[in-house]
């Protein structure tokens, strides 16, 4: 069949912009195997036509109703997909979705009926809550970045704002970048319920967020800026940890100079 994204600019846009997030990814080393997820609200690249288009596959319960997605639309990773086949063939291994109007279920109605990600329940309900807020935040990333999960194997950086600190000294442009810094979520069972609404819980506080000994979870206007904010804060985890490797405790960035560049910024305190 021919592709959804036939003529339609924007839509093909989001779609390559997932399949470019999901190379890095793969090159990185962030996305082993299977691992890892995207979800993106495609919601306003659709047009008429594609609202039209009948589902090819049963609707699917999705266990809760999340009442601002009704009527929304999603390009999602398919379940058991490679992220580096994501890459190179984003609508084989990749699906777009629709909320049905009762809000409880959803429909794939293009490119082929892939499974979205095993993780979409907590995915959507990250979106249902940032909507429900105002938020424009339309991707949701999981990823698996090494450094940042090496340090979650310690109690001391899994207090409260202790990382988010370290990594802010480390240089310069974490704190610019990623301002609201990064929440912690203690372990759980990977795509559980008690995973997915300790996640919701931080999205008040911060667009990052580390889950002990498993990955990041971050959220964003659009993929790219999600990538790039795991990106930068996973650079200050490098530096951390080589400096260690070197043999030393990094100073990093003291109370006054971090307060300069907050000032000088005008980022949030």
């Amino acid at each position: 069949m021919s592709s959804i994204l036939d003529g339609r600019p924007a839509l093909q846009y989001e779609v390559e912009q997932v399949a470019e997030v999901a190379g890095y990814l793969w090159q990185k080393g962030w996305a082993e195997r299977n691992g890892g997820n995207i979800t993106v609200n495609v919601t306003a690249c659709v047009d008429d036509e594609i609202r039209q288009m009948p589902a090819i596959a049963p609707a699917v319960d999705m266990g809760t109703v999340l009442p601002h997605l009704k009527g929304c639309y999603f390009f999602c990773k398919g379940t058991n997909k490679r992220m580096r086949d994501l890459a190179r063939r984003p609508m084989e291994n990749g699906s777009v979705i629709r909320i049905t109007d009762d809000c409880a279920h959803y429909e794939i109605i293009a490119d082929n009926p892939v499974k979205p990600t095993s993780e979409l329940p907590s995915h959507l309900a990250m979106h249902n809550y940032l909507l429900g807020k105002g938020q424009n935040c339309k991707a949701a990333l999981h990823t698996h970045p090494i450094e940042l999960v090496a340090m979650s194997h310690t109690d001391k950086f899994l207090q409260k704002d202790v990382l988010t600190n370290l990594l802010w000294s480390m240089i310069p442009e974490t704190k610019a970048f990623c301002p609201r810094g990064l929440g912690i979520v203690p372990y759980q069972l990977p795509g559980s319920q008690r995973l997915a609404e300790a996640t919701l819980e931080q999205l008040d506080d911060y667009d990052v967020t580390l889950w002990e000994k498993h990955g990041v979870c971050a959220v964003a206007p659009d993929i790219m800026e999600a990538f790039d904010q795991v990106d930068v804060l996973n650079k200050s985890a490098q530096i951390y940890i080589n400096a260690r490797a070197m043999g030393f405790e990094p100073d990093g960035m003291s109370a006054e100079q971090m307060q300069e560049m907050t000032k000088a910024f005008n980022l949030p305190k």
